[in-house]
C-alpha cells in the first residue's frame, strides 16, 4: 500500500519565455515525482504514467531518481507548447500530440491511501476510472486538465463535462484563480471554496499566484503567503510542485497551514529556474523562516 500514487502522463514540453526556448519533459506526474524525489523519504510514493516510445528515456530518468514507477504504453506522448509573456501568470498553450487515456484495467492493480490524478486534458481520466479509485483510497485532483479541450492544436477552455460526477468522489481539490472562475462563475476564492466543499470535498486548495494560496478545510480558512523568489524564470510546473509539497506534508500528519506554507516555499524555489524542483528540504525551510 503506497501513501501517494500519482497518475498522469509525462509530456514533452516546449517552454517559450521572454528569455529562452527550452525543450523538457513535463506534466503533473513529472513535476510531482521530481519534487518528491528531492525530499526526505518520509512517505511511500509511486508514479503511474503513459508515454510513447520516444519518451521512455524520461521515464528511466525518473526511475533513476529512486521513484517507484509503472509505465504503460501509449501510441503518442502528450506534446505541449507553453508560451509565457512578461507576466508569468499568463500563458498560451498548444497541444501538438495527445496520449491515450488511462483505463480501468491499468488502475485496478493499484493500492494507495491517496490517488493524485494529474489531468492534463479533459479525457485523460474517464469518470468510471475516478469512481473506481475512490473506492480504494482518497482522490486528490488538480482540475487544470478537465478544463482543457484540444481543437486542432489549440487548447480551448471548456466547461467541466463530468464535474458533478467527479467532484462527488473527490477528497482534495487543487485549482487556481482562473480555474475557480470557470467552475463556479465566481471570483471570490472564499465563496468558491465553500461552494466546492458542498460536494463533500474535505480540502479545497486554491492557488492565487503572487497573492499566495487559500486552503478551506474543516469549515476553516487558512491563508498561505506567497514567498518572493530571487527572480521569476519559469512558472511551468509550479502548481504541480505545490501539490507535491502539500500532499507530502499532509501524509505525514502535518496541519493545513504548515503544509500550505511548505508547498508555497517549494513553488518559490521552483520559479527561480526552468525544470522541476531541484533544491533541498533545508532550502524550503530557509524560505519559510526568512520570509514570515
Amino acid at each position: 500500500m503506497k501513501d501517494i500514487c500519482c497518475i498522469g502522463h509525462i509530456t514533452r514540453d516546449k517552454v517559450i519565455t521572454p528569455k529562452s526556448t527550452v525543450y523538457m519533459a513535463g506534466g503533473t506526474s513529472f513535476y510531482m515525482s521530481c519534487g518528491i524525489s528531492h525530499l526526505p523519504s518520509q512517505i511511500d510514493y509511486q508514479l503511474v504514467t503513459k508515454v510513447g516510445q520516444g519518451q521512455l528515456h524520461e521515464v528511466e530518468k525518473i526511475r533513476n531518481l529512486g521513484i517507484d514507477t509503472i509505465c504503460y504504453p501509449s501510441q503518442h506522448t502528450v506534446y505541449f507548447e507553453n508560451k509565457y509573456g512578461t507576466d508569468s501568470n499568463n500563458r498560451t498553450q498548444r497541444v501538438l500530440a495527445k496520449a491515450d487515456a488511462f483505463t480501468m484495467a491499468e488502475v485496478q492493480p493499484l493500492e494507495a491511501k491517496i490517488f493524485h490524478l494529474g489531468s492534463l486534458l479533459s479525457d485523460d481520466f474517464p469518470p468510471d476510472v475516478v469512481k473506481y479509485l475512490s473506492t480504494k483510497g482518497q482522490i486528490s485532483i488538480d482540475v487544470q486538465g478537465y478544463l482543457r479541450q484540444v481543437v486542432g492544436e489549440q487548447v480551448h477552455p471548456i466547461a467541466w463535462k463530468d464535474k458533478e460526477e467527479i467532484l462527488s468522489c473527490t477528497d482534495i481539490l487543487k485549482l487556481n484563480e482562473h480555474e475557480m472562475e470557470v467552475i463556479t462563475n465566481c471570483k471570490n476564492p472564499r465563496t468558491v471554496a465553500m461552494k466546492l466543499a458542498e460536494y463533500g470535498i474535505s480540502e479545497v486548495v486554491i492557488t492565487l499566484g503572487s497573492f499566495g494560496s487559500l486552503i478551506y478545510a474543516e469549515g476553516k480558512f487558512f491563508e498561505i503567503p506567497a514567498y518572493t523568489p530571487s527572480e521569476v524564470v519559469d512558472a511551468t510546473g509550479c502548481g504541480d510542485t505545490y501539490s507535491a509539497g502539500y500532499l507530502y506534508c499532509r501524509m505525514q500528519g502535518m496541519g493545513y497551514a504548515e503544509s500550505g506554507k511548505f508547498a508555497a516555499a517549494m513553488c518559490t524555489l521552483k520559479l527561480e529556474h526552468s525544470g522541476p524542483f531541484n533544491r533541498t528540504v533545508a532550502d524550503i525551510h530557509k524560505v519559510m523562516r526568512t520570509q514570515k
